[in-house]
């Protein structure tokens, strides 16, 4: 039975029992504390905690997730993975353990000819919470399970909570037994290999405060209603199910391994190793294509750490198995999509986008590669210098950080040197930058505050604030929430930073792309809240950032909210030239050129797409053109809902990576732009004005962005060009046309000015070459030059130099140091001969000396080196310093 299959078989037996089939929610958790899905329950979090209501009270969902926490363990084993699918179903305040626990059972054991999956019943076996004799008594006298095949355990097992605040429960879990030929007797808690948990049924009933592991947490209180969450592993269920001994060998992931062994010339089952690399290659591409369908782009923090990090170790095994060459993630990448295309239809039709961004981060890593080896070559030369055995891990991390450096690929080029790597070192700086990216991220969505607290604001607003700023720029409401410092308070004073909750607001939250408005709330008492920031820190909550400017707000009260109108006016022109230059870059490159962000600020905007290289500036005029043009038309800006197969039939443009619900919000700009957007934008396109391409360059791997002015800011900006080039041609005496040429040709000849310039300086710094080594003085037997050049010869002059003195001296121990200030930084170069390397003396370590002296530091060769350091005052005690070293030689 393939995957799909066991999906479909899952969804359509609840679907028969009064459950309504949830498409899979996006990777991208809507909750903050969350980068990614990793459960099957998250998206339905809202409707435990009784913040939003159900579309149903029964519901079943196969729902995307990805898992890193063990990510160095994938591959090692079999049962580790990143991406998988957890089957589920669901009941707000509907069943409970009675009505969960018979529907688990009539699936698993009901025959595969009448839509089950035929599981003999004196294989499975079930596990219930420590003192859950209700759940056990419905296992044994209702189902009819012996109560030898139904065994208790405690927290660590048999308790479920997502590892942070929330709702959690105790559980029961399903096994299944493969055979003694996978273990020893004695069910679930003797072994977990032969007895393999196939179902997850989670009596969802408490609300917990603070989660400090699986076993230690608080719990505030009850659910609203006792609700049910179950999670079946797709991947697991698809290997028992179609006879195979792990996930790997399932038919999604074996299809990506086989062709990587393939492409490799490697053979699974051949040895450990190459099977590892195997299995991470599988699981990785899988993942990454998946991150990447839902919007995630390679990136230094946050989720896009987690895609760069995962794409990266594909790359990294792939190298391991001998294919070093371009492409091979290309490859890899199709089989993928063509495996999961039957479950996830949206890979398919933006298999374009995917291989773009892709492609383009396993170019760049593969040039990391070649540039990162050298950089670590330096690294062991400097720590075998030292003598130290142990490669820093502030080395380490600068390998990994700024050059993109996969610590596993440290390690193993390390050990194949001979030398180890302080691992405590490099994990403890990886573990405080992410950190910190996390704290940044969370901050600035939340506020840095604890989300328990914004659970409550949103169930106070009546579990959704209501967004009136479509059509009203101003509003009636009531001031449901008043937060300081993160804390719920009932009053604020004049001065005092706050963060307001109101129960309907004109006000547009950050988001797609969109700054906030800006603002004043006016409170029924006389007071006045400033507001600078509205954010959306959880679905369907609201919190505007600002100060009290008088008065003092009260939790209660009326409050009549107006937005900055000016402002508005101006970011909803940008959201909507965004709109219209996406729509003509898409008809100049084609539907590759997909966005993968913007920001829509007042007069100005930047547009993000997906491209294979830079985009020609040709083509930026020429959309530039064509988008002005239709501007001219004053084009009928239009927006309204419809369902997504309506707005997909219709043509709307469904931003790359973007998830949509049943109901979505189509803004069209006549018939030159459609998308589905929730942003605020004009009435008719001629209110844009203008709109002025300021130039594009590359974000990222397979990203390029766009800038770019609308309205009186793009006039502004063409009024000044304007006056900076009659300037220009007034000052060069020719007609503005005849600029280019005109400033080409001064450019030429001052380039060839500054090559004669530097010729001659470089004449005059070696025709003192022979002077110098004539008056070379004797120093215990050995030629030593001391010279100080003037100050603003280039390095790579005095290296001329030293090395030119030297080779007049070939004929003794010779010892030549050039020292200068070619800018504002010292610079010291020693050349040695060979006579005088035969005495001991090495360039390298005279550099050393000298550059200590400069307050620096150095390097190079036995016969040639170079250094600096930060005090050009000490390079006449440099030159005595090394005069000093070469005659104690």
């Amino acid at each position: 039975m393939e995957s799909a299959e066991v999906a479909r078989r899952f969804l359509n037996f609840f679907h028969e029992r009064g459950h309504t089939v949830v498409p899979s929610a996006s990777l991208i958790a809507e909750d903050p504390t969350l980068l990614l899905v990793p459960a099957g329950m998250v998206p339905f979090k809202p409707y435990f905690l009784g913040q939003r209501t159900p579309p149903s009270p029964r519901m079943t969902s196969a729902q995307k997730c990805v898992r890193t926490p063990d990510i160095e363990e994938v591959g090692k084993t079999t049962r580790h993975a990143t991406f998988f699918q957890m089957l589920g179903n669901f009941s707000i305040g509907d069943y409970f353990k009675e009505g969960a626990i018979p529907l688990a059972w009539e699936l698993l054991t009901r025959s595969e000819a009448d839509g089950g999956f035929g599981f003999p019943e004196e294989k499975l076996w079930a596990t219930v919470y420590t003192d859950d004799d209700e759940a056990q008594d419905i296992w044994h006298k209702q189902v009819g399970v012996p109560l030898d095949r139904i065994q208790r355990r405690g927290l660590e097992d048999n308790y479920w909570h997502m590892g942070v605040p929330g709702p959690g429960g105790p559980c029961s879990e399903i096994y299944y037994d493969r055979g003694p030929e996978y273990g020893r007797e004695g069910g679930p808690i003797a072994d977990e290999d032969r007895y393999l948990e196939v179902w997850n049924l989670v009596f969802m009933q408490s609300q917990l405060s603070e989660v400090r592991s699986k076993v230690d947490f608080d719990v505030r209180g009850d659910l609203p209603s006792k609700n049910i969450d179950t999670g079946m592993g797709l991947e697991r269920m698809a290997a028992i199910l179609q006879g195979v001994d792990n996930i790997y060998e399932t038919d999604t992931l074996w299809k990506i391994l086989d062709r990587a062994a393939e492409l490799t010339g490697t053979k699974y089952g051949r040895d450990h190793r190459s099977d590892v690399s195997l299995r991470v290659i599988a699981d990785h591409v899988r993942s990454g294509m998946m991150m990447v369908a839902d919007g995630i782009r390679p990136g230094n923090e946050g989720r896009g750490y987690v895609l760069r990090r995962i794409l990266r170790r594909s790359i990294r095994n792939l190298r391991l198995l001998g294919g070093e060459e371009a492409g091979l993630m290309h490859e890899l990448t199709s089989v993928a999509i063509s495996t999961m295309g039957e479950q996830y239809d949206d890979l398919v039709r933006t298999a374009a986008n995917i291989h773009t961004v892709i492609d383009a981060e396993e170019e760049s890593f593969l040039s990391t590669l070649r540039t990162g080896t050298a950089i670590f070559d330096a690294a062991v030369e400097e720590t075998r210098r030292s003598g130290r055995p142990l490669l820093g891990g502030e080395q380490a991390f600068k390998l990994h950080d700024t050059y993109g450096f996969p610590i596993d690929l440290t390690l193993e080029m390390a050990g194949e040197q001979g030398l180890r790597v302080d691992e405590d070192g490099f994990r403890r700086l990886m573990s405080e930058q992410r950190d910190r990216a996390k704290q940044d991220a969370r901050d600035k969505k939340t506020g840095n505050l604890d989300v328990s607290v914004l659970d409550e604001l949103l169930t106070r607003s009546g579990g959704k604030v209501d967004f009136i700023g479509y059509n009203d720029v101003l509003g009636e409401a009531r001031l449901a929430g008043l937060l300081v410092n993160g804390a719920n308070v009932q009053a604020a004073g004049e001065g005092t930073e706050v963060e307001v909750v109101l129960d309907r607001t004109p006000f547009y939250a950050e988001g797609g792309g969109q700054l906030a408005d800006h603002g004043v709330i006016r409170l029924g008492n006389g007071a006045v809240v400033e507001i600078d920031d509205v954010q959306s820190p959880l679905a369907g909550l609201v919190v505007h950032r600002g100060r009290v400017r008088s008065g003092e707000a009260q939790v209660g009260d009326t409050a009549h909210a107006e937005i900055d109108v000016e402002r508005r006016r101006a970011i909803s022109r940008s959201h909507t030239a965004t709109h219209m230059v996406h729509a003509g870059f898409r008809r100049a490159l084609g539907e590759s050129a997909a966005q993968a962000g913007s920001e829509n600020s007042p007069g100005r905007f930047r547009f993000d797409f997906t491209a294979s290289g830079a985009v020609p500036p040709s083509v930026l005029r020429d959309v530039e053109d064509e988008v002005n043009e239709v501007l001219v038309n004053d084009l009928d800006v239009r927006a309204f809902h419809t369902s997504i197969d309506q707005a997909r039939a219709m043509g709307a443009l469904a931003l790359f990576g973007e998830k949509y619900g049943d109901e979505v919000r189509v803004v069209e700009v006549g018939d030159y732009s459609r998308e589905l957007c929730g942003g605020t934008h004009v009435a008719r396109s001629g209110q844009l004005g203008l709109i002025k391409v300021l130039g594009e360059s590359s974000i990222g791997a397979g990203v390029r962005r766009v800038e770019a002015l609308v309205g009186i800011d793009a006039f502004r900006f063409l009024a000044r060009e304007s006056v900076l080039v009659a300037q220009l041609a007034e000052q060069m005496k020719t007609r503005k046309e005849e600029l280019p040429e005109r400033i080409s040709g001064v450019v030429a000849r001052l380039r060839e000015a500054e090559k004669d310039l530097e010729k001659l300086r470089s004449q005059q710094v070696l025709a003192i070459a022979g002077a110098l080594a004539d008056g070379a003085a004797d120093v215990n037997g050995v030629a030593y030059v001391g010279h100080r050049a003037p100050d603003g010869t280039g390095a790579d002059d005095l290296r001329k130099l030293a090395v030119d003195v030297r080779g007049r001296l070939t004929a003794r121990p010779a010892v030549v140091m050039v020292a200068g200030v070619p800018k504002d930084r010292p610079v010291v170069v020693i050349a040695v001969t060979e006579g005088a390397r035969e005495r001991g003396l090495k360039a390298g370590g005279l550099v050393g000396l000298a550059a200590k002296t400069l307050g620096g530091g150095g390097g190079g060769k036995d016969d040639l080196a170079q250094g600096g350091g930060a005090d050009a005052a000490a390079i006449g005690e440099a030159l005595t310093a090394v005069e000093r070293a070469v005659g104690a030689a």
